[in-house]
């Protein structure tokens, strides 16, 4: 997934590395939406991924962070650039070795995180910001061109052999432009490497799954889903739409949350206004007037009922594509008794919610790509049906 560079200039902002929780209410009142608390999990403060595409891990790890809350080992800012420095790395090697038939470039999915942390470990916010040189936001928009040229040309080399030394020359550019990840650092006054850490947070990767729901392919398969950035080529279990949303009211209303990868470009998607809606009367946004699509912001609208058809059929006219991971935190109802929940962005916070918004659950299920979460908070009917 990859961040869509009109909303990414709207929303630098520089980069906190301060920890603040969402401060938990009962009510809430998200422009014509009156919203009420049914359960809303902590979380650790609101980042910006600024001038980068890597929503992917920004949310990814989030989504981890939660986990640490839950599991008792409290709020660590974990670094969203370790993962993506590896990430590159190794997407790299693939790129070359497919001699250019496949991705590279700044989007990923959840699953490039769990697979770092398993190949790598992680480390802290603090031991490796990615932020070099007194920087204080993130701006890969060059990195990304300046390392996809250094690949092509290798791939192209003139002389018709592959350099061996290539790979040093590739990541003496990435770590310019990140920074150099140390290979230790201090945390409550132990020394630790990024393996030794990732062992010491206790979270399993294998407990950890990826999850779609799309009938071009048998339910309650695996498969390597059709999305450009999913790179790695990673398996999903492909279950039915109900089943899906099923597991995740069941994971957050558990206390789990849930990392989230959804379709942000279409006109139902406003950050600003802190709402993610698909109102009953929207078939076609294209016909649409300006102004009739600021109304679905202005009033409050029963949302559309959305089928596993009309899901599939957005996704196969790419209206539905893969552009932003975020991570689902919450469920609140509005006054229609519509159910609604609650995102964590990695935009900044200059929105109306302070960072978060609210998106309708027939916007989630119109629009998701991909979920994971962990597999205890998958219900056991369920769990023996996806063969877990």
């Amino acid at each position: 997934m990859k961040k869509i560079i009109l909303f990414l200039s709207l929303f630098v902002i520089l980069f906190c590395f301060n920890d603040v929780t969402y401060a938990q209410k009962d009510n809430v009142t998200v422009g014509p939406y009156h919203l009420k608390k049914v359960v809303d999990l902590q979380t650790t403060s609101v980042k910006n991924q600024a001038l980068s595409g890597t929503c992917w891990s920004f949310s990814t790890v989030s989504f981890f962070e939660s986990e640490l809350i839950r599991t008792g080992k409290g709020h660590i800012n974990l670094s969203p650039m370790f993962v993506v420095n590896h990430a590159y790395q190794d997407k790299a090697i693939k790129y070359v070795r497919m001699h250019g038939h496949t991705q590279f470039g700044a989007g990923g999915e959840a699953e490039d995180v769990k697979y770092v942390w398993e190949h790598y470990g992680i480390e802290p916010l603090y031991a490796y910001t990615g932020l070099p040189g007194g920087q204080t936001k993130y701006r890969e928009l060059e990195m990304d061109k300046v390392l996809k040229s250094m690949l092509d040309a290798v791939i192209t080399n003139p002389d018709g052999m592959l350099d061996p030394e290539w790979h040093k020359a590739f990541d003496g550019a990435l770590n310019g432009y990140l920074g150099k990840i140390p290979k230790t650092f201090t945390y409550k006054g132990k020394t630790y490497t990024p393996k030794s850490f990732a062992r010491y947070l206790g979270l399993n990767m294998k407990n950890y799954i990826p999850i779609t729901s799309f009938n071009s392919h048998p339910f309650y398969t695996k498969y390597a889903i059709e999305i450009p950035d999913n790179w790695e080529w990673a398996k999903y279990y492909n279950i039915k739409l109900n089943d899906m949303m099923d597991i995740i009211n069941n994971a957050i209303k558990h206390g789990y949350s849930v990392a989230w990868g959804a379709d942000v470009s279409n006109p139902g998607f406003n950050f600003k206004r802190g709402l993610a809606v698909v109102p009953n009367y929207v078939e076609n946004w294209d016909a649409m007037s300006p102004a009739a699509r600021d109304t679905i912001f202005t009033h409050a609208y029963k949302q559309m009922n959305i089928s596993q058809a009309f899901r599939q059929k957005m996704y196969n006219n790419y209206t539905t594509q893969d552009d932003h991971g975020m991570q689902i935190i919450g469920i609140y109802k509005d006054q229609n008794g519509d159910t609604f929940y609650r995102i964590k962005n990695s935009w900044g916070t200059k929105n109306v919610d302070k960072g978060y918004f609210f998106a309708s659950a027939a916007y989630v299920r119109l629009n998701t790509t991909t979920i994971m979460v962990n597999k205890n908070s998958i219900p056991v009917d369920l769990q023996k049906e996806m063969g877990l």
